[in-house]
């Protein structure tokens, strides 16, 4: 069985999600039954376009098509011919679609095929959950969601619990959960110690991390230090004294060496899908506060692995409770439970060959 996977925004999370989804399916237990085609784009700024043949398992076939995360009338049509031409190639027998570009540009790749395959589509957070764009594009959003599962059918491959609930609605769906190599990222967990309680976060800096609201966090809690991992376009936003950001790490392991110097970790979140980096905090045995959103509040276990909350006054009694090193240390404890439960590729990446197998 051949089985093509198409992904435009390939950077954070996602990138970790098709690392660990090549190693898996690139692994000889799995290669004997199905061959795996990765086509990606490379433009985004939190990768490092040289090392993806490096990380990425030789038992996959890679790709790489130019494809940009904005609409453009020429770039779209370049790109969609291009995948066009790549999957008559190959002629799979099952195609997987990752993300809304990818989405919309692979369904119209997949009609140019003529010969019908199968079709899977996982958005990694629906577009329309935005809330940087007006309601009217969110609406707009939905609809193209909507017509596009209908007109193509398919099935819909949710990352997450709450994502699977709006998925039903639109059309067939199913459930997967993204997974993460828990026991080799628990490895990272090292002890350390903290002059003051540091609460970290590993993310780009856009608008659907809430750059502006982790500002006001670190401003009402002068007497914590707070360290975003990462960079991004909106960097200006963050001006409190006690925010340390340490800029692109393009090195996996340096990442994680940074995540273990925190001793909460703190997801603010707009929108998500199903976060990869929370999961990662977990693995490593940090408590996490986050917010009570979609994506979030599928991993988090409120007052048992972290908290969630609504309002920024709520942060003043959970960070009290979670200055205690005890408790800090028994929520990691049941977040490094419940990813071994919930969240490890391995058991995940075993569902999503079944489902292509059916």
């Amino acid at each position: 069985m051949k089985v093509v996977h198409i992904i435009e925004a390939l950077g954070g999370g996602v990138y970790t999600y098709f690392r660990d989804l090549s190693n898996s399916f690139g692994d000889d237990e799995i290669r004997n039954d199905i061959e795996t085609t990765i086509i990606y784009s490379g433009n985004r700024k939190e990768i490092d376009r040289n090392k993806i043949k490096s990380e990425f398992s030789t038992g996959v076939n890679l790709i790489e098509i130019n494809m940009v995360r904005e609409f453009s009338l020429f770039q779209d049509f370049k790109s969609t011919y291009n995948l066009i031409k790549e999957l008559k190639k190959i002629n799979p027998d099952v195609i997987h679609l990752h993300s809304s570009k990818a989405g919309v540009l692979g369904r119209i790749a997949y009609f140019f095929m003529f010969k019908k395959k199968k079709l899977f589509y996982t958005p990694h957070g629906y577009s329309f959950l935005r809330t940087d764009i007006s309601k009217t594009t969110r609406n707009i959003y939905r609809q193209i969601e909507q017509v596009f599962q209908s007109l193509f059918k398919g099935t819909i491959i949710a990352c997450g619990d709450s994502e699977y609930e709006i998925a039903s609605k639109i059309g067939k769906s199913a459930l997967v959960r993204n997974g993460i190599d828990v026991k080799n990222i628990s490895c990272y967990s090292k002890p350390h110690q903290n002059e003051k309680l540091t609460i970290g976060i590993i993310a780009r800096i856009t608008a659907a991390r809430n750059p502006s609201f982790f500002n006001e966090i670190a401003l009402r809690f002068p007497q914590y230090n707070f360290l975003w991992i990462g960079d991004g376009e909106l960097n200006h936003l963050i001006t409190a004294p006690n925010i340390k950001i340490t800029g692109w790490i393009l090195d996996r392991e340096k990442v994680l060496e940074q995540l273990n110097t925190i001793d909460i970790y703190m997801q603010i979140s707009l929108w998500e899908g199903l976060p990869i980096a929370v999961l990662e905090a977990m693995a490593m045995q940090k408590p996490v506060v986050a917010t009570n959103i979609i994506g979030n509040k599928d991993i988090v276990v409120h007052k048992n692995t972290g908290f969630l909350f609504d309002h920024i006054d709520e942060l003043d009694l959970y960070f009290k409770i979670l200055e205690d090193a005890n408790t800090r240390i028994t929520f990691g404890e049941n977040g490094l439970t419940r990813c071994l439960d919930l969240f490890d590729k391995n058991k995940n990446f075993k569902e999503l060959a079944l489902l292509y197998q059916q």
